[in-house]
């Protein structure tokens, strides 16, 4: 039997001659995987962090417990080196906060690695006179070379493939849109540091007209006669971007279907978007 506060639980186990003795644990809460999740919140020292998580780690062996994940907020940086040298490995890290993990069990590791892949949009935006909406950027590796191209941006978490599209053409040019379907994808990898890379090229339709580049990152912005962005001669040199620019060429010119956002309701009640072909699959 334990009872927990925020950052210690005290746990109760029978010793010889059948006495009840008191243990102070860390506080955890159980996964659904055999593992402990620690929230660390308050405040404390290496000194009574130490002894704590050692008996916390214990118990937990002793119970079958798989894994401890230890979330250590930026304020308890202090902690890391401690639970490190108790054979805690990073996870991941956002930018309030650390996650670390060790795996307890004397069973195969089967945790999960942290995040692969960096998702990012490019938007493909024409008008009713086939110009396109494209960039010269102020930074990075299109710097100067007086390449046009869509506009980019990467997802943020918790955020949809279609809005971040819609927003990253609005924060550099300033033009509303709509979302009318994925095209195609790219995947590259170690373009992250060692992160692997997902591009959707998404084709949006323009609701206003009047150009506003974001002065930050842009360095031009204008609209473009589709044949002319796709002659330039860095698309006709690169695979990648010659095949992008054909396939939207292509959407331009013929019946090309891409992937629509269609609303669906998972299995915890969330909403989530299932890309699909709706012309040649109208209903689910």
């Amino acid at each position: 039997m334990s009872t927990s506060t925020n950052t210690l639980a005290i746990e109760k186990k029978m010793v010889p001659g059948n006495e009840v003795q008191q243990v102070e644990l860390l506080a955890g809460v159980e996964d659904l995987y055999g593992g402990i999740i620690i929230d660390m919140e308050k405040t404390m020292d290496s000194e009574a962090f130490v002894p704590l998580l050692r008996a916390s780690l214990s118990q937990w062996k002793q119970r079958g417990k798989r894994a401890v994940w230890i979330k250590l907020p930026i304020e308890l940086a202090n902690l890391v080196e401690p639970a490190v040298k108790e054979g805690f490995k990073y996870h991941h890290a956002e930018p309030d906060y650390v996650m670390l993990v060790n795996w307890i069990s004397k069973s195969t590791n089967s945790l999960p690695k942290n995040a692969s892949h960096r998702i990012g949009i490019s938007a493909f935006v024409m008008n009713d006179k086939r110009q396109v909406l494209v960039v010269q950027e102020k930074s990075g590796k299109f710097k100067g070379t007086g390449v046009w191209k869509f506009p980019t941006g990467v997802v943020d978490e918790g955020e949809d493939i279609s809005m971040a599209a819609i927003r990253e053409v609005k924060e550099e040019t300033g033009i509303d849109t709509e979302f009318v379907e994925i095209l195609a994808f790219r995947q590259s990898h170690k373009s992250f540091f060692t992160k692997s890379d997902l591009l959707f090229v998404c084709m949006l339709r323009p609701r206003s007209f009047d150009i506003q580049k974001q002065d930050t990152e842009i360095e031009a912005a204008q609209w473009m006669p589709v044949e002319e962005y796709a002659e330039q001669p860095f698309m006709k040199k690169h695979d990648s971007f010659s095949s992008v620019a054909k396939v939207c060429l292509t959407k331009s010119e013929k019946e090309y279907a891409g992937f629509s956002p269609i609303p669906r309701t998972t299995a915890s009640g969330k909403t989530s978007y299932l890309y699909f072909n709706t012309k040649d699959l109208t209903q689910l």
